[in-house]
């Protein structure tokens, strides 16, 4: 991990650039990607040689009719009763995809909970808080972005519960 946030290149994307205007250490890690990989999440852990419960996703939800982010490793899936309960819920759903690229700017694939369009509530798997960094999507595919679990939660100002399993 980086002792000091690193400075804006040419081509950032809007998630290195919430990092590097707040000021939050990160390091990038870019991978070429392969789009014949079956997972994107599993295929960033492969390419970057990092656990996959240190590679976390970002996924969009409809929890009684408002979009929410849920962040979850990679190695699991999403629980959506617990994403539900997490936010005081009583039903979610996956979000349609295509609304999910629309709302937050990014690709499927690239979606990263950091620099969305608009500000969306955001439910961050409570195993993050095990590891002192953890991996999510920098904005594209083949691009990962490490930093500490509480400056992303404090990025997003998520909620950390319960949301994955296994």
């Amino acid at each position: 991990m980086a002792k000091k946030p690193k400075q804006q290149q040419p081509g950032g994307t809007p998630a290195t650039v919430v990092l590097t205007t707040a000021g939050v250490p990160y390091d990038l890690h870019a991978y070429d990607h392969d789009p014949s990989h079956p997972s994107y999440g599993e295929e960033a852990a492969e390419a970057m040689g990092v656990s996959p419960d240190r590679v976390f996703k970002t996924l969009l939800a409809d929890v009684d009719g408002t979009l929410t982010v849920a962040i979850v490793p990679v190695a699991g899936q999403l629980d959506l009763k617990a994403l539900a309960s997490a936010v005081g819920g009583k039903r979610a759903a996956m979000a349609d995809p295509t609304l999910a690229e629309r709302t937050t700017g990014y690709v499927r694939g690239g979606i990263s909970p950091l620099g969305q369009r608009k500000k969306l509530r955001t439910v961050l798997d409570d195993s993050a808080s095990s590891h002192p960094t953890i991996c999510v999507s920098a904005g594209r595919r083949g691009l990962e972005v490490e930093l500490s679990p509480e400056d992303l939660k404090t990025l997003t100002a998520a909620v950390l519960a319960p949301i994955g399993r296994a």
